[in-house]
């Protein structure tokens, strides 16, 4: 019995020395995974909140000389064929362009933009160069020269407003970051100025002058918008549904139409119209809100 007690004990030794290196391998295991654990809790805990939306700012490196950018010299320039529709609405509110920029003068306060929008399309299609002399403005045609005084010191310069902005109740004009340091108010974000609308010669600039855009005979028939003649039907009806999306509201006064006319072509046309008038202004509507041609006004 003493002899086998022995061996016997050494056979249970080789058996138990395993499966205890595999209960502390697995013990050691778990203990790694729980700090592991643990530690990345930590880690998720410690990050630093989410980055706040995009603010504008200045940019890093400012030219030298931005004090003395030459006025840009107001020449006469047709509408641009975007950022003129009227009325439009941004963030729930609806604002109305005047006409015309002749005579247009007015104080308050002005703002500037920057690095934030530098490199992007304007309102009018331009692409926004901060270190220029341009602004941003709610209702006036674009693009508008203007001279703008700031009332603080006395500064002036000329702009070439080509943008809508800005979007606060308290602010009248919205300047690029050139013209804010020309003017002397950079770091103060904002200052008091009166903004006068440069008139020039050449045609009249009016959101409702008539575009000579036209095959109107005379005679006494309806008076129409015609904005496209196909011989596929389904490529009139989309560009149906495009222009009765453009004029919105005014599409139950004058509804957008599919005309099949003699020669098999599937005409897209707004009407009837009451008068010439009428049939200009809203020709006018079309043709500043990107629709990307300018119908005809036609007469049956």
């Amino acid at each position: 019995m003493t002899s086998v007690r022995p061996f016997s004990r050494g056979v249970w030794l080789i058996w138990r020395v395993p499966e205890m290196a595999v209960r502390w391998l697995l013990a050691g295991l778990w203990v790694v995974t729980l700090l592991a654990g643990c530690a990345g809790h930590v880690a998720k805990e410690s990050r630093p909140p989410p980055l706040e939306p995009e603010r504008d700012s200045a940019p890093l490196v400012v030219p030298p000389g931005l004090e003395q950018l030459p006025d840009p010299e107001p020449r006469w320039e047709p509408l641009s064929r975007s950022g003129n529709r009227s009325p439009y609405m941004v963030f729930g509110e609806t604002y109305h362009l005047i006409p015309t920029a002749a005579g247009y003068r007015e104080q308050g306060i002005a703002s500037w933009y920057g690095q934030k929008f530098d490199g992007r399309a304007t309102a009018s299609g331009e692409p926004y160069d901060m270190f220029q002399l341009t602004a941003a403005h709610r209702k006036l045609p674009l693009p508008t020269y203007a001279r703008v005084t700031n009332l603080e010191n006395g500064r002036s310069t000329i702009v070439k407003i080509n943008d809508r902005g800005p979007f606060h109740a308290d602010r009248i004009i919205d300047l690029s970051y050139g013209a804010a340091v020309k003017l002397g108010f950079a770091e103060a974000g904002v200052t008091r100025v009166e903004v006068e609308a440069i008139t020039l010669d050449g045609p009249p600039l009016r959101l409702d002058a008539p575009i000579l855009a036209s095959t109107l005979t005379e005679g006494n028939g309806a008076i129409w918008l015609q904005a496209g003649a196909f011989g596929n039907p389904e490529a009139a009806a989309a560009l149906k549904q495009r222009l009765a999306a453009v004029i919105g509201e005014r599409s139950d006064a004058a509804r957008v139409q599919l005309l099949l006319g003699a020669d098999a072509l599937t005409r897209v046309r707004v009407g009837p119209l009451p008068d010439l008038i009428e049939a200009s202004r809203l020709q006018a509507l079309i043709s500043f809100s990107d629709f990307g041609s300018v119908p005809l006004i036609v007469r049956d």
